[in-house]
């Protein structure tokens, strides 16, 4: 096996790993907030429009760690800069 070989098999292991750790944290986040938010309203239905904005704003940036890990996952997939290294030192 050559080496552009090893490096696209290793970008595409680590773009799955990455997504699949990546993505495990937010869930449980979003899980989580939701939970809370809910047992919230129901003590508090007053409140809903305040907590359901405030849930919506958290939901959005505990989502954009899983939208960073998938960004992060495409450019070791179609942009790795390591490929290019090895075919400009390998002639």
């Amino acid at each position: 096996m050559d080496s552009l070989t090893l490096i696209a098999m290793a970008s595409i292991f680590t773009a799955g790993l990455t997504m699949a750790i990546g993505s495990i944290g937010p869930a449980l986040g979003e899980g989580r907030a939701t939970q809370q938010a809910l047992s919230a309203i129901a003590q508090q239905p007053d409140e809903r429009s305040s907590i359901t904005r405030t849930l919506f704003v958290s939901l959005a940036m505990i989502e954009s760690i899983a939208i960073y890990c998938f960004v992060i996952s495409m450019i070791l997939i179609f942009a790795n800069p390591f490929w290019e290294h090895v075919i400009t030192k390998g002639g």
